[in-house]
């Protein structure tokens, strides 16, 4: 029995629809994942109630492994690839029977490998596939530690190379594939992945050289690894980016894809840029898997997912997206397209850079040196017979008069902003110089977004620090102000003693009514646009944040960290 036999079974025993089995099974097959896995990602079965029913199918127990005490001999039977490879975990012995957790049963090269490998009989326990994730990460996480991999070097493998000394490209290749220099980079590289990290900085300064994680949008220093490894960790980076290693006075751009096991790949997109004491390299984590195309589950309210609804299947005009970087403006559109995404509709999008790959939609990559900018590439789509447009970001005034050009005639154009909320992007055009009623004619929608820290559930508690006033001056009503009960994260084991677990989309949508549209045309300010649009029934970004703050989502630092007052 397979999980497409699992998936048919739920059908018939009314646990899932035909339509749900059928969504499941594409998100499978995109991200590479289990069929289960995505069944409990798009919300259609708790993954304990999927647990329970595999385990049934199957006639084996299910076990719960937050509550089980492993001993570490037992795991130390499956070596960490074998575990991850296979998504499993060795629980228990017993004489010469193993029994491994697994949230597929089904899967008889597994066994048949761990047999082959152990020695053992392997009997099947199952588990929830996030579960055993976790488990993995905590009992294997102590056999390769930044410690084990820096205490290999010795203080004569290398030597720090100044800027004005001449650099001997051979040795830097050398010094990169040294054995503990690689197994320090996969570290920093897989450790960020088992963090949920998003962004990876690796920095050297006069004294010190340090690696951060940005993990929720926060920076946290991870480690510091010896000065003398500043040149060899850089050279190794820029070899897997398949960089130029004897460049170190120019900024460079470059990509990693990395093989994770179980046909998961993970991308790392590489900035190098060369500061006054070496090499700047930042990685921006990029995982298709845990891409959110299901706009439902963005963040939107209903009434501002119905109006971005509404706006973007419009058979033609301008949405914009609107926010700084890392706020989740890619994602936001990526669903869009999603939803636009019919056979019968030509998509064609301008990235710089691409950075997942969406089926059925062709995706073209900037090159801003051989004259690929957003411009030439709008020019060449609308020779293309396009219907629905998407530009990554509109920076100058003539890719502004294009793309507002295409809205006009026909074609739905959807592209990014970079301004703090959504009434000052129609200043942000004029400024361009865009015509006033070229953009009340041509923008349909903006929307503004932030991310916000979600509060851990596991050490959720009520936040006495906070008093009802400091809730009133952030711009809630007294009366909701005094009934709010505010929450923070205690900090514990599972958010790494941060109290955050996760982020939340917050969103200021703002639909261009034909009364705001005539206050675009008399050249009314943004803050006027905004105390209309607000009078319309908008909510701002704060509001959100608010409303965030009242459902004990986040916290009152996080409303103010992420949304500016309203006025």
């Amino acid at each position: 029995m397979d999980e497409q036999k699992i998936g048919e079974l739920l059908v018939k025993e009314n646990l899932l629809s035909q339509e749900q089995l059928a969504k499941a099974r594409d998100e499978a097959r995109r991200s590479g994942q289990r069929l289960g896995a995505q069944i409990s990602k798009l919300g259609f079965l708790q993954e304990n109630e999927l647990n329970d029913f595999v385990a049934k199918q199957y006639g084996v127990p299910s076990i719960d492994l937050e509550e089980f005490e492993i001993e570490p001999a037992v795991i130390k039977l499956i070596p960490e690839d074998v575990a991850i490879k296979h998504q499993v975990l060795p629980v228990n012995r017993a004489g010469s029977t193993l029994i491994i957790a697994t949230a597929d049963p089904s899967n008889i090269f597994a066994i048949d490998d761990i047999k082959f490998l152990t020695g053992y009989n392997v009997e099947v326990v199952v588990a929830q596939g996030d579960a055993i994730k976790s488990a993995i990460d905590r009992h294997y996480d102590q056999s390769s530690s930044l410690e084990d991999v820096i205490g290999d070097f010795d203080d004569t493998d290398f030597e720090v190379i100044g800027d004005d000394e001449d650099v001997d490209v051979s040795e830097l290749a050398r010094e990169s594939e040294d054995a503990p220099v690689i197994k320090l980079v996969n570290l920093i590289l897989t450790d960020a992945i088992k963090k949920e990290a998003s962004d990876i900085h690796i920095e050297p300064y006069e004294r010190q050289f340090r690696v951060r994680y940005r993990i929720d949008g926060v920076l946290y220093e991870v480690m510091k690894p010896p000065m003398k490894l500043r040149n060899a960790i850089t050279s190794r980076i820029k070899i897997m980016s398949e960089l130029d290693i004897a460049e170190r006075r120019l900024p460079q751009d470059g990509r990693i894809k990395l093989k994770m096991g179980r046909g998961k790949e993970m991308d790392y997109r590489v900035s190098v840029l060369p500061t006054l004491f070496g090499e700047k390299v930042v990685l921006r984590l990029l995982d298709k898997s845990n891409l959110q195309l299901d706009m439902t589950k963005l963040g939107f309210r209903t009434e501002q997912l119905e109006i971005f609804q509404h706006c973007i299947k419009r058979p033609y005009g301008m949405v914009l997206v609107t926010g700084p970087t890392g706020s989740g403006k890619t994602t936001t559109l990526y669903s869009g397209l999603s939803e636009l995404n019919k056979t019968s509709d030509n998509l064609s999008t301008a990235e710089d850079p691409v950075e997942f790959n969406l089926e059925g939609i062709n995706q073209v990559q900037m090159h801003e040196d051989i004259g690929l900018n957003f411009a030439a590439a709008l020019r060449s789509f609308l020779r293309q017979d396009p219907d629905i447009i998407m530009v990554g970001e509109i920076r100058d005034f003539e890719t502004a008069e294009i793309a507002v050009k295409a809205a006009l005639t026909g074609h739905m154009v959807l592209s990014t902003l970079h301004t703090n909320d959504a009434p000052s992007s129609v200043n942000r055009l004029l400024n361009m110089g865009i015509e006033p009623f070229l953009v009340s004619s041509a923008v349909n929608c903006i929307v503004a977004q932030r991310l916000a820290r979600r509060v851990c559930e596991e050490c959720r508690e009520v936040d006495v620090e906070v008093t009802s006033e400091m809730i009133e001056k952030a711009g809630l009503d007294p009366e909701e102000a005094k009934a709010l009960q505010p929450v923070r994260g205690r900090g514990c084991s599972r958010c790494a003693d941060t109290g955050f677990k996760g982020r939340i989309a917050l969103y200021e949508v703002m639909e261009l009514t034909d009364e705001l549209k005539e206050f675009v045309l008399n050249g009314a300010s943004a803050a006027e646009l905004k105390r209309e649009a607000i009078r319309q029934g908008m909510w701002t970004l704060r509001r959100s944040a608010l409303n965030l703050l009242t459902e004990g989502a986040t916290t009152l630092s996080e409303v103010l960290r992420v949304s500016a007052a309203d006025f």
